[in-house]
């Protein structure tokens, strides 16, 4: 994930799996935030380097970085995967999350995933870039977030 400006650019300039994406900064968040869409499913989020939320069609949480560690969907679950390192390899060690640590976890990315459809809708953002220019990424972020059930759910694979 982005860990400095950049590799932000680089998301935006670079993630054409996004085929409409933008960077936006907010007043509220130290970063810069990029925010797109791949062709046939939901939306990813980059707020800087740290979280990252990644959506399916369906407004399903199907992966997440955070604090270091990936998360990712299993059958409606959410598992961080911890990278340990040994003197030939790095493992990802699975870890499923209990229902209040999830719980949590679901409820500080609906909350930011609130702010932004607040500060979207008052238009206290400065655009940075946009791919492709003409395209009205910001109304579509703007749709899909009204959309968002308020229970944020857990798909059931991580893939797209």
């Amino acid at each position: 994930m982005a860990r400095n400006s950049e590799d932000r650019e680089d998301i935006l300039r670079e993630a054409t799996a996004l085929v409409e994406r933008v960077e936006l900064q907010l007043e509220d968040w130290p970063e810069p935030v990029v925010i797109g869409f791949r062709r046939a499913s939901g939306p990813a989020f980059f707020f800087g380097a740290d979280p990252v939320y990644q959506f399916n069609d369906a407004h399903q949480l199907r992966r997440a970085f955070q604090q270091g560690n990936l998360l990712k969907a299993d059958k409606g679950k959410l598992v961080e995967l911890s990278r340990h390192r040994t003197e030939v390899a790095v493992k990802l060690v699975p870890r499923t999350l209990d229902e209040n640590e999830a719980g949590r976890y679901l409820a500080e990315l609906s909350d930011n995933l609130r702010r932004l459809a607040t500060v979207l809708a008052a238009s206290q953002f400065v655009l940075l870039g946009q791919v492709p220019e003409q395209s009205d990424v910001i109304g579509r972020l703007s749709d899909w977030l009204a959309e968002l059930p308020e229970d944020v759910a857990v798909a059931e694979r991580p893939h797209a």
